[in-house]
């Protein structure tokens, strides 16, 4: 048996996730189970593989298993946006290949199809709203990224709006930005309550144990995992568990656990709302990569998203998230100087999973071993798609995407440490820096 080294523990204070509804939590595993198939990771992917694996196998047990509570990780952690369309940040227009970039529109509009059909069919509360979003910026530099991004948007003929910085406080009350590209096809939600209402919704044939952590793995014609009180016994297994999943015997030094740090204040008084004016729900990404991501929620909140860190382990780092908070204030302060009175009531990180050539791996690991993990920070909407399709994938179907997604995978290999950690730490810093007033 071989130890998967570092587990799931993530920080205890997501707003997201102490904001959306209470559920009955699924008891964790005790004892042996045998099983025709076990997912490993019940975020957006895990979840979206459960249910299509479900509708291609009726009569197979499928064994779902989360680290943590559903909703609680890295999936109910995001900024709740399930964007549309691509950006490539290591392109000049940030679209780069047409046809690589219309593949992955339709990829993303996959995974934003499924979801609105969830969340319709099983009415799950989750703040779903078709709101698009605005990418905004404040410095010279940010705003040749959105002029770069708007001749790309051209290229793939995706519609927009540019809005100057005089018209900007009518959307986001506030006058901080000069200029934002507002695209129409970006959904805002809520993700840990659509991650929960996803997980409560799943076909009779999926069996779900949350608060179940793998501690150990053996391979061979059956898959054998360990877990705190036993084993589960698989003919197949489906990684769904991001940069966790290095740590099973896959994929090794391949991906990056970044964290982002998230802050969300109270709800804003009836008299906080008429002075900051501005649309009701909202939703703003950084021209810069670095910069700042600002939401209004359908709670009246506002969340503020910024600062990186690099943790190996992929666990989360108690000292950093505290020294970010203070950042989380001055970039509120900048935005929103008439809300001096509103606080921050919910603080947290947030892992990615990403990969230096921005590819993540979606296939076949060996003969009934399959992967569908490295998001690069797109979860909510690549997640659910690839989830789907790695099970269509399994179970001989047929999919224009399934080839494309087999062709582009791969995350490559990393740096070995110390110098891996001292390159990328190096580069979070220098971009953090960099992004100025855009954070």
């Amino acid at each position: 048996m071989q130890r998967v080294r570092y587990i799931p523990q993530d920080d205890p204070s997501c707003g997201w996730f102490h904001t959306s509804k209470k559920r009955d939590v699924k008891p964790s595993l005790t004892g042996d189970i045998n099983a025709k198939w076990v997912i490993v990771g019940a975020g957006f992917t895990g979840l979206s593989i459960a249910r299509r694996l479900a509708e291609h196998y009726p009569q197979d047990e499928i064994v779902l298993v989360e680290a943590q509570e559903v909703g609680f990780g890295p999936a109910g952690r995001n900024a709740g946006f399930a964007i549309d369309l691509p950006h490539d940040i290591g392109a000049e227009d940030y679209i780069g290949d047409l046809e690589i970039a219309g593949k992955t529109l339709k990829l993303n509009v996959l995974g934003q199809t499924i979801l609105k059909d969830l969340v319709e069919k099983y009415q799950i509360d989750c703040q779903m709203s078709a709101s698009g979003k605005y990418q905004a910026a404040v410095s010279s530099s940010g705003l040749k990224v959105l002029e770069a991004y708007q001749k790309g948007l051209d290229r793939m003929r995706q519609p927009y709006e540019v809005i100057d910085g005089e018209d900007l406080p009518y959307h986001l009350g506030t006058s901080f930005y000069k200029k934002a590209l507002f695209t129409p096809g970006t959904i805002l939600l809520q993700p840990s309550a659509l991650v929960k209402g996803v997980a409560d919704t799943l076909p009779d044939n999926v069996t779900l144990y949350e608060n179940t952590a793998i501690t150990g793995f053996q391979y061979g014609k059956k898959i054998t995992l360990e877990h705190a009180s036993g084993l589960i016994t698989a003919d197949q297994m489906i990684l769904a568990n991001n940069a966790f999943g290095m740590h099973f015997g896959y994929l090794k030094n391949s991906m990056l656990p970044v964290f982002l740090y998230a802050s969300l204040t109270r709800e804003l008084t009836v008299s906080e709302l008429d002075l900051l004016g501005g649309k009701s729900i909202w939703g703003v990404i950084p021209a810069d990569p670095f910069g700042s991501t600002v939401r209004k929620t359908a709670d009246n909140r506002i969340l503020i998203r910024n600062s990186f860190s690099f943790n190996p382990t992929g666990q989360p780092n108690a000292k950093k998230l505290e020294s970010f908070i203070k950042r989380h204030e001055e970039s509120f302060k900048r935005r929103f100087p008439i809300l001096e009175d509103v606080n921050f009531e919910f603080n947290w990180s947030g892992s990615l999973g990403l990969s230096q050539n921005h590819k993540g791996f979606f296939g076949q690991l060996a003969s009934n071993i399959y992967g569908a993990i490295c998001c690069n920070g797109l979860g909510v909407t690549r997640g659910t798609a690839t989830g789907a399709l790695i099970a269509d994938f399994i179970a001989g179907q047929n999919h224009e995407l399934i080839p494309f997604l087999l062709e582009t995978s791969g995350p490559n290999k990393l740096p070995m440490e110390p110098f891996l950690s001292m390159g990328v730490n190096a580069r979070l810093w220098w971009g953090q820096r960099q992004a100025g007033l855009e954070s």
